[in-house]
């Protein structure tokens, strides 16, 4: 076989949850990849005793899927997804074996598959593809896989999956659970740190939002301040008592706004989203996304001069945070464990700063923007030409 061997083509094994996948998606567009990959999904079984077993590995809930299919007869078939909205992409159900076999009867004709893998339900699949084929493709491993590093060519993860080594944070995860929840070794050369998530938000996608939404974003008045609220989680708590605080808080700023926009997420919860649409709805200077409209986050991220963002979203700030404009935070106060890590990295970096209200919205202040996508596609570059591989995207 020829060492030097030329990747042209990428697949992404997704979990269906758009902050992870973003991240895969942001990794091969930082390699030249674009939208030239094909998208598989981790498809977790629904129904019946699925529903019971909701806290098993989807490995196990594939296993035991498989041996139902096996016993009626039907084999596997690579068969399509329904994609999750404004996705104009074929999403196909991921199974190791046939991914293996795409890569194996191509190699001939087109080389070597870059795999990009991001969540803990995709981290089986992958790994058994790579293990089928090892020298078909280069697997990388997005999120710490927790244990057996090897199977991957390369792991991706934010410093603060490393968070639970120290004392302090293991006496919050009792003993029996830690081999689950946390690395069992400190990084190695398997690994890559960054800061926060990937994502897609590089310059020219910037570009093409800052062009995209012109019209409706231009001719704003000035400071654009942009609200994004994610939604509660087991470490970052909240309800309608942060709604309440942040609708304090935007008010007492208004005076020092153009304008205000506002955006919620899938995950924000109702109470929350009904309290801001009540107290801030009929204010002249704010837009509220009603989810209805285009989504308006990338234009938001391109045309805003500074961010209000909830403390529970790693994929939101870490977007905000690689613009290089002001990004406050509110309810950091709130959030355990890594994610209290991540947050205190971002201060000390001088890129975030809590949301008080007494804030004056035209006020800036520098930082190094965070630039972890293009350190992790260097990364991959690196580890590929120690191969002896290249990339070659067409």
């Amino acid at each position: 076989m020829n060492s030097m061997q030329t990747i042209r083509r990428a697949i992404i094994i997704g979990n269906g949850f758009a902050g992870a996948e973003n991240q895969c998606i942001g990794l091969v567009r930082a390699l030249g990849f674009s939208n030239k990959y094909t998208l598989y999904r981790v498809n977790r079984p629904r129904g019946g005793i699925n529903e019971k077993l909701h806290w098993l590995p989807v490995s196990v809930h594939k296993q035991l899927q498989g041996a139902v299919q096996w016993i009626s007869g039907k084999r596997f078939r690579a068969k399509k997804l329904v994609p999750l909205p404004a996705e104009g992409k074929d999403v196909f159900e991921a199974d190791a074996r046939h991914i293996a076999k795409v890569a194996q009867d191509t190699f001939d004709r087109d080389g070597p598959i870059l795999v990009v893998a991001s969540g803990r339900d995709t981290i089986a699949v992958a790994s058994s593809t790579k293990k089928l084929v090892p020298e078909n493709v280069f697997l990388v491993q997005i999120q710490h896989p927790r244990s057996r590093l090897h199977r991957f060519d390369l792991v991706v993860t934010p410093c603060h999956d490393y968070y639970p080594l120290t004392p302090e944070a293991q006496k919050q995860i009792p003993l029996v659970l830690r081999r689950w929840v946390t690395p069992r070794k400190p990084p190695d050369k398997h690994v890559v740190l960054t800061v926060g998530a990937l994502h897609q938000a590089d310059s020219a996608a910037l570009r093409n939002a800052t062009s995209a939404w012109h019209d409706e974003m231009a001719l704003l008045p000035k400071p654009l301040l942009v609200v994004s609220i994610g939604g509660p989680t087991r470490h970052c708590r909240y309800g309608a008592d942060l709604a309440m605080q942040l609708t304090a808080s935007l008010k007492s700023v208004l005076s020092t706004c153009g304008s205000l926009r506002i955006s919620f997420s899938r995950r924000t919860p109702k109470i929350v989203t009904d309290i801001l649409m009540t107290e801030l709805s009929n204010h002249p200077k704010v837009y509220i996304w009603d989810g209805e409209d285009p989504n308006p986050h990338m234009g938001h991220l391109a045309w805003a001069d500074a961010f209000v963002i909830t403390a529970d979203s790693v994929s939101m700030l870490s977007e905000a945070c690689s613009t290089g404009k002001p990004v406050y935070v509110i309810g950091a106060e709130r959030c355990t464990w890594k994610f209290a890590h991540f947050l205190k990295s971002l201060q000390c970096r001088g890129a975030v700063r809590p949301f008080t209200g007494e804030e004056n919205i035209s006020e800036n202040w520098h930082y190094s923007p965070l630039c972890d996508t293009e350190k992790a596609a260097g990364e991959v570059i690196k580890a590929l030409a120690e191969r002896g591989w290249r990339l070659l995207p067409q």
